[in-house]
């Protein structure tokens, strides 16, 4: 099972540029990346494409098209990584919008939603592959706490279902709620924390 791990660090810092190294959207200066045992800079390029397809990733300003309704945003998604099959398509959108709490929202369109309903929309369009890791840059930061919480608590259950989750996050109160392993990105490095604990005492509580 993978881990819930936050990513933090001061603006700047580079929390995005890990991600997008993750999912070969960049490439490290120094180092390397390895994605189960692949190491990403041996990857050629026309070989992304198919990593992307073993990750989701979700984003701060949710990325969802705007003229298409929720069932039409993630059935974008899946036709454009090669589902062809009519029936499957239509049990799997069911799937994952069940998910994340929105089935009854299928045929609406995204300008009628909540800031934190197109989130979930956005997490059901990521895990439609069934991800072995979810990358969410700042999921909760255009969020109110109410909303933001729900959409930790959302990926939390992805967690516990079984898919990694990477989060890179400014919101310490966040991380206070929902304690877990961390990531802090600092002076070109990184330092962890096995609990959240220590980090919030030395930054969040002083």
């Amino acid at each position: 099972m993978g881990e819930f791990v936050y990513l933090v660090g001061r603006t700047g810092s580079g929390k995005s540029t890990i991600l997008k190294m993750i999912y070969a959207d960049a490439k490290p200066r120094a180092g390397f990346i390895r994605v189960r045992d692949v190491n990403l800079g041996d990857m050629r390029s026309s070989e992304v494409p198919f990593l992307r397809r073993k990750m989701g990733i979700i984003f701060q300003d949710f990325q969802l098209l705007l003229d298409r309704t929720v069932y039409e945003n993630i059935f974008f998604a899946l036709r454009a990584t090669g589902w062809k099959d009519s029936r499957k398509i239509k049990q799997r959108i069911s799937d994952v919008l069940v998910q994340v709490g929105m089935s009854s929202r299928a045929d609406v369109m995204p300008h009628q939603l909540s800031g934190g309903e197109q989130q979930r929309v956005a997490i059901a369009r990521a895990l439609i592959n069934d991800p072995i890791v979810l990358l969410a840059d700042e999921p909760t930061g255009n969020l109110d706490p109410e909303a933001g919480d729900q959409v930790i608590e959302i990926l939390q259950k992805i967690n516990l279902s079984g898919t990694a989750v990477i989060m890179a996050t400014h919101e310490y109160s966040l991380i206070e709620r929902f304690p877990s392993r961390l990531l802090q990105v600092a002076d070109h490095g990184i330092v962890e924390y096995e609990r959240s604990e220590p980090f919030l005492e030395k930054y969040w509580r002083r």
